[in-house]
């Protein structure tokens, strides 16, 4: 999709001369000859940038420049006259415009200037989007040599060169977003935005401000105009981790982007243009969900074509090692630490254990070992579990328990090795007091003492 370029110039030889200029370098360019039509030509095109001659038969520029800056922050606003000051490029400069013009201007050096503030807008949205490249490129979400990592790794690979939605499911923890950013980072589209939003537990009305923007004035406490996730990704990627969580509401919206490259902000009433890849997450079956009405079957469907599942932990005991040696390398580095092994006995009770929280549990485990041992070599006994304690053994290495299951049985297991005390359980566990306390009665579990 070429840059858009408003063009607002009365002269209309002039006008015309620029355009056939910039359209035979690539650019879509628009056109409007007085303020009144810059506004509804903007208003109805979102142009990436806009050229405005600074005087016009109903105005001049600076009564464009703040409008066309609420409606979208990031656009290059360049200003051209025949009768410069230095006074009036410091008033144009200060009420938002990129650059200021002499008339005449060299069409070349014009075209550079437009090209420059283009690349310097899509520069800022990718600061606001987050993380730098280099950080993106240096994960690797294929640490492994099992066949069902392998599997993944060749399935993902085959997804660079395309635009399809993908759909990437696994359990809460096993490396879904590592595996988004990992195929935004290798894709055609890596010199552009990621921008990533977990969809759990948000209310509708955050959720759609969020991914879509909104117009000042649209809700009580909208006092500015508001950049959506979807126009900062514009040629980007978007990543939306536990899309089963989306309220039905926005689900068509969520559809309108996909299938239509529109969408339209809270509070407004014109569509925009964006083009963006879209990568979801979820550890829920969105099948069942779509049977119980909760999700949409046409999104369904337009995000499922190419399904990439994340296998969980337990599943690839034998990734354990070199996953534990790098999270080990990783978490002295950020510690601040040196030093530190993994004796073959703690090895040998990773390899044993369920994990049912995957990898982040797995990272948790290794961190706490970290900062509480006394060693720098850690054993078995500074993983804070007990591969061969009562009750503990057999856990999922045959895969035969629910996650669920796994929970309770581990909850039942923390708490017969704290001496029943839900405090130091609850610490063992690295979780609050309060939320061990609502599993023990979810799960019906008695026995817990509140002693410390």
């Amino acid at each position: 999709m070429p840059d858009r370029v408003l063009l607002v110039e009365d002269q209309e030889a002039l006008r015309l001369a620029v355009r056939e200029y910039l359209t035979a370098r690539g650019f879509d360019v628009v056109e409007a000859a007085t303020c009144d039509q810059a506004r509804r030509v903007f208003a109805d095109t979102h142009p990436t940038a806009a050229v405005l001659d600074y005087h016009l038969p109903d105005g001049t520029a600076l009564d464009l420049l703040p409008e066309f800056k609420r409606s979208d922050p990031f656009v290059p606003l360049i200003i051209l006259t025949a009768f410069g000051s230095i006074d009036l490029a410091v008033g144009a400069i200060k009420a938002g415009a990129d650059q200021f013009l002499t008339k005449p201007v060299e069409l070349a050096a014009l075209t550079v200037v437009i090209q420059r503030a283009i690349e310097a807008r899509r520069d800022r949205q990718k600061q606001l989007a987050g993380r730098p490249r280099q950080e993106r490129e240096a994960v690797d979400p294929f640490l492994g040599s099992s066949a069902q990592i392998r599997k993944l790794e060749e399935q993902a690979r085959r997804l660079l060169e395309v635009d399809t939605p993908v759909l990437i499911q696994g359990e809460t923890g096993a490396g879904k977003t590592l595996l988004a950013r990992w195929i935004h980072a290798n894709s055609r589209r890596s010199d552009e935005a990621f921008v990533d939003l977990n969809c759990a537990g948000l209310s509708r009305e955050l959720l759609e401000t969020e991914l879509f923007g909104h117009e000042k004035g649209a809700f009580t406490g909208a006092i500015a105009n508001k950049t959506g996730l979807f126009e900062v990704a514009h040629r980007g990627t978007v990543f939306l981790d536990e899309i089963g969580d989306v309220d039905p509401q926005i689900q068509p919206k969520l559809l309108k982007v996909l299938e239509d490259k529109q969408f339209r902000r809270l509070g407004d009433v014109r569509d925009r243009k964006v083009d963006v890849r879209l990568l979801a997450a979820t550890h829920q079956e969105l099948s069942a969900l779509v049977r119980e009405r909760k999700f949409r079957s046409d999104l369904y469907f337009r995000i499922s074509t190419i399904p990439l599942n994340v296998p969980p932990l337990r599943e690839r005991t034998e990734d354990i090692p070199v996953l534990a040696e790098k999270l080990l390398q990783t978490s002295t580095a950020e510690l601040g630490k040196s030093g530190f092994t993994l004796k073959g006995d703690a090895m040998d009770a990773m390899q044993r254990y369920a994990w049912p929280g995957n990898i982040r549990e797995l990272k948790n485990v290794i961190e706490r070992a970290v900062l509480l041992s006394g060693s720098r070599e850690l054993s078995r006994r500074d993983l804070m579990f007990e591969p061969q304690a009562e009750g503990f053994e057999g856990w999922t290495t045959e895969g035969s328990l629910t996650l669920e299951q796994l929970e309770r049985k581990y909850i039942e297991w923390t708490l017969q090795q704290s001496g029943g005390k839900v405090v130091e359980a609850a610490k063992r566990l690295d979780i609050p007091k309060s939320t061990l306390y609502q599993k023990l009665k979810q799960f019906k579990i008695e026995g817990g003492s509140a002693e410390e």
